[in-house]
């Protein structure tokens, strides 16, 4: 057998897994209708309102049930995501039957998203702290680049499903919105069909509820300076520099698209962290994992900058292909430490610290964005977060030095390097 056979099965030894079959085609079409819907709502409540602080307020009602979040390993972590996003199929179920019969009161909707959110931030760290139940050890990073990769060829096709289906539609009233409704409840449930054939290798350790337990997984974040340089990175670059709750203003107003625009606008990132992290499966970082992460987090600042500046869709096409290549980067490395450099038993309390961090950066990172475009501006709002961005991106290399050293993408590099770095206090 030659390198590119031996390179080619290697590349794929995650797939052996029937588990992580059913796993990944759950994720591959429940995100899909999750883009799509989120294309829906964000047009819908656009065409409503005409205001930036409106389009900031949906992902506030996405993010507020996520301060609540819980540990994902203290029930059963499949039962949880079945019943999660059966909460969110019957959300869908009742947005789509508002919308046929005309949304009287934009509060309507923030209410049913809020609904949705509930769902999100309890199976989130579910579905992530069970990938290492799917897979045996030495195929994780493999399973943890192709769960990547799944996840943004959804992002891809999602979002530009979602503005398709916005401008075509069938007999009666079913066009628009409720097209669009419709195929995210249909993603939903072939969604929970497939988790239900799940069946992963280890049951999640059961532990009282109490408020050390609750705070455990923050705790060890805390103390761990990897985890919390990278997951702190993420979420402070994210929140100050993201611009997706503030692109039906750009496809309409800027560039002066319809919804095809957004759905465009809105794929782009994807396209560039798919293809990146296709070309990581093939050739996965060896090292200098670290510093690698943090130029592409500064490069992501950049071009969220000349994205807000553009008037051009081919320009801001090919910005949002960079910002979606220079995170995916961030993606794989900041999953492979969050997963490596932590214990089995913390690593549901710790995916759920994550969870919210993530949480914090995206759909909050939507509010804080709808707010500072409504104090300045659109444009405006977006070259100052991706200026903070790429300040904050430049203060982390310093005040979390541990990042920089990581090298290789292994449980004994990294841990390792945490070692040599606990007893630092920050510089600066």
């Amino acid at each position: 057998m030659d390198d590119g056979q031996q390179r080619s099965l290697k590349a794929t030894v995650a797939w052996e897994s029937k588990d992580f079959r059913f796993y990944s085609a759950a994720r591959l079409i429940g995100i899909m209708g999750a883009e799509a819907q989120s294309v829906g709502v964000a047009w819908q409540v656009y065409q409503l309102t005409h205001s930036a602080l409106a389009l900031g307020y949906t992902g506030l009602a996405l993010f507020l049930p996520g301060i609540f979040f819980v540990l994902a390993d203290r029930y059963d972590r499949r039962a949880i995501i079945l019943v999660c996003n059966s909460v969110q199929a019957i959300a869908t179920a009742i947005l789509l039957f508002l919308t046929l019969r005309g949304i009287g009161s934009i509060w309507v909707v923030y209410g049913i998203l809020f609904l949705i959110g509930t769902g999100r931030c309890f199976s989130g760290p579910a579905a992530s702290s069970l990938v290492p139940t799917l897979v045996p050890r030495e195929h994780f990073i493999n399973a943890v680049t192709w769960g990547a990769s799944i996840f943004q060829i959804a992002n891809v096709s999602g979002p530009m499903l979602g503005g398709l289906l916005f401008t075509v539609g069938f007999a009666g009233r079913l066009n628009g919105a409720p097209l669009v409704y419709t195929f995210t409840l249909a993603s939903l449930l072939i969604y929970i069909a497939l988790f239900a054939l799940i069946r992963p290798r280890g049951a999640a350790e059961k532990k009282a509820f109490t408020v050390k337990t609750v705070l455990a997984g923050l705790h060890y974040v805390m103390q761990t300076r990897l985890l919390l340089g990278s997951i702190s990175l993420d979420l402070f670059a994210v929140l100050l520099g993201g611009a997706v709750s503030l692109m039906p203003i750009f496809a309409q107003d800027v560039l002066h698209e319809g919804p095809h625009g957004l759905g465009l606008l809105r794929a782009m990132p994807s396209v560039g962290a798919l293809m990146v992290s296709l070309t990581m499966i093939v050739w996965p970082l060896k090292h200098r994992a670290g510093k690698i992460m943090l130029v592409c987090v500064g490069i992501f600042g950049a071009a969220t900058v000349v994205f807000g500046l553009s008037k051009s869709v081919l320009l801001s096409c090919a910005m949002l292909l960079i910002i979606g290549a220079t995170d995916m980067v961030s993606v794989v490395v900041r999953s492979s430490i969050l997963q490596l450099a932590t214990p089995p038993e913390m690593r549901g309390r710790v995916s759920s610290v994550n969870w919210l961090f993530l949480g914090a950066s995206n759909e909050f990172g939507e509010y804080e964005s709808g707010l500072t475009a409504h104090w300045w501006g659109a444009v405006r709002a977006v070259v100052i977060g991706g200026t903070a961005s790429m300040m904050v991106t430049g203060l982390w290399s310093v005040f979390f030095p541990a990042l920089r050293h990581a090298d290789k993408l292994t449980a004994d590099d990294l841990i390792e390097v945490e070692r040599q770095f606990s007893s630092m206090e920050p510089v600066g």
